[in-house]
């Protein structure tokens, strides 16, 4: 497997399962320092590596009434203050071209949204930076399709790419999560992630918002460790009930220590005890 450098003491897969995680949007800045802060002592604590995700703009939401987030250069202002109290790589998503130049400067991981992984403009662009990707593969993708994306990272000459499992289009308002793509995927030769809480989601489900039950999040979380993913993302919030974005299908912070224990257990396990 490719190996893919975040920090200098963050490689992956040297450094066991790691975990991206934190609010699905940035609310304010003290919202998103204090999860971020949160999860930090979570990480120190079971000894876990953690790339700290929020998103500065959530263009995709259903309704125009829908909270996007505070824009492209005070999302990234926020980010900057996060990662420089709390030393924690930073991940967030782009949707335009235009926002990777500024993007680059700060975030340590460029996310392709799922929606549009197959634009190829944007991949492109998110490629010449050379800056490590993640890949959310589209909910309308096959698993096998998705070497076609990684093929277009490859163009640029950056072969650092995370592919994140999400779920695909089952019906309408639902997904379904297949983990035979997990095992496909790292056919590729990369890092694969599953999205525990995005594959829990009800798209449009709540009519003018997306729906979703983090009930069963816990649950694909640890089905995709035990199928072999390299990674868990999870998104998480204090207070779920009242998130502004993906509210229903993000974890409370607080079963956040207990869940990574019972992953750190399960890839133990799956890596024959060496971890």
């Amino acid at each position: 497997m490719k190996k893919i450098e975040i920090k200098k003491d963050f490689v992956i897969p040297d450094c066991g399962l790691f975990i991206i995680a934190g609010p699905c949007v940035i609310e304010s800045e003290e919202h998103t320092l204090f999860i971020a802060e949160e999860l930090k002592k979570i990480s120190i604590t079971l000894s876990i590596p953690l790339i700290f995700k929020a998103s500065f703009d959530k263009a995709n939401r259903l309704s125009i009434k829908s909270y996007r987030g505070p824009g492209l250069d005070e999302g990234l202002r926020i980010l900057k203050k996060v990662k420089d109290e709390t030393g924690l790589p930073i991940l967030s998503d782009v949707h335009e071209v235009y926002q990777v130049e500024k993007a680059k400067e700060v975030l340590d991981v460029i996310q392709i949204p799922a929606f549009l992984c197959r634009q190829t403009d944007l991949l492109v662009e998110v490629a010449k930076t050379g800056k490590p990707i993640n890949i959310k593969k589209g909910q309308f993708m096959a698993p096998w399709n998705m070497n076609s994306i990684v093929e277009k990272a490859l163009s640029q000459g950056n072969d650092k790419i995370i592919i994140t499992e999400r779920g695909t289009t089952f019906g309408y308002n639902n997904l379904v999560v297949d983990m035979r793509s997990i095992p496909i995927m790292k056919e590729f030769g990369f890092p694969v992630v599953i999205d525990a809480t995005h594959s829990v989601q009800i798209p449009g489900g709540a009519g003018e918002r997306s729906g979703g039950d983090s009930r069963f999040a816990v649950y694909i979380a640890k089905a995709g460790v035990a199928v072999g993913a390299d990674g868990v993302f999870l998104e998480v919030h204090e207070n779920p009930e009242k998130a502004l974005s993906d509210g229903p299908n993000s974890l409370p912070l607080s079963r956040i220590p207990s869940l990574l224990r019972e992953l750190l257990s399960i890839y133990s396990v799956v890596q024959g005890g060496k971890h």
